[in-house]
């Protein structure tokens, strides 16, 4: 069953099976300047809450809006947490495949554990292919709901030798998050979710892993459904899900761009980052309120 696998994205996705990837924020000011001690904390506090390996550079850590320089201070910091480190590339900072490949590269040379592809325009294939070409990590293909990824290209990108697995981040399309996740298995790839308002649904549709930016604070609320599901106590976990559900309808709500500050709004308040560090420049603006609302989950 499945398609041919190289041994390198093989062992990534056995490696990541069963656990929990914060996809974490970047602490920055509101004038977008990064700490990287600060966010050396982060990443380390992340872990002793539950995280067992780190996405850095993802949407959720505004990735593609930040420059090289920064990019692999983050990932060197991020890779003394002691957990596997999989690095967001591509996205908008850039633009298209040369983007994605140079990004890449760099992530390669700094130790990284792996890449999450962000869905580019123009040919998603070749996309993925000139990645693996170029820095040759183990690559987890992306299905995002702004920018849905056909089946039938899905089967292809699933095809290749250097993707370990695909996580699908689709929001609110059930059926399309179920097909999705049962291309990846017939694959023999790993399915992860990203469906932080999906994610009990998503683990019972078959997701064997999470990656989610709901992760990037709270870290325990996600963890304890993980737990529950991998258990027998299905109370356990219908109450572990119920209690994440009400942090993601607090978070992840309208406009969705907003969560990434929501969830550094929860971070500051739980500790794991300074106040003034709290804030994301590159979001909309939220309407009075929405602090306290967040904060009250």
């Amino acid at each position: 069953m499945g398609t041919p696998i190289d041994a390198r994205a093989a062992g990534l996705r056995d490696r990541l099976r069963g656990s929990l990837a914060a996809a974490a924020l970047t602490p920055m000011t509101w004038a977008g300047e990064v700490d990287l001690d600060v966010a050396e904390s982060y990443f380390r506090r992340l872990v002793a809450s539950g995280a067992g390996v780190l996405a850095v550079l993802a949407h959720t850590g505004r990735g593609p809006y930040l420059p090289a320089e920064v990019r692999a201070g983050v990932i060197a910091r991020a890779r003394r947490a002691g957990v596997p480190v999989v690095v967001g590339i591509g996205g908008t900072r850039d633009g298209g495949q040369a983007g994605a490949v140079a990004d890449a590269r760099m992530a390669a040379e700094l130790g990284a554990d792996g890449v999450l592809v962000f869905p580019e325009a123009g040919d998603r294939v070749a996309l993925h292919e000139a990645v693996w070409a170029a820095a040759g990590l183990p690559m987890i293909a992306f299905d995002l709901y702004t920018n849905p990824c056909p089946p039938a290209t899905l089967r292809r990108i699933l095809s290749l030798p250097g993707v370990a697995g695909l996580k699908t981040a689709l929001l609110s399309d059930a059926m399309a998050c179920q097909e999705t996740i049962a291309l990846t298995l017939e694959a023999g790839r790993l399915a992860i979710t990203g469906e932080d308002r999906m994610f009990a649904a998503s683990l019972l549709w078959g997701a064997q892993a999470a990656l989610v930016g709901i992760a990037a604070a709270s870290v325990e609320t996600t963890a304890a459904v993980l737990r529950a599901y991998e258990g027998e106590d299905l109370r356990g976990f219908e109450k572990a899900a119920s209690r994440l559900d009400r942090l993601a309808a607090a978070t992840f709500t309208a406009p969705m761009e907003g969560y990434v500050q929501r969830m550094a709004w929860l971070a500051a308040a739980e500790g794991l980052i300074p106040g003034d560090r709290a804030h994301d420049p590159y979001g909309p603006a939220l309407p009075d309120g929405e602090r306290a609302r967040v904060l009250a989950w």
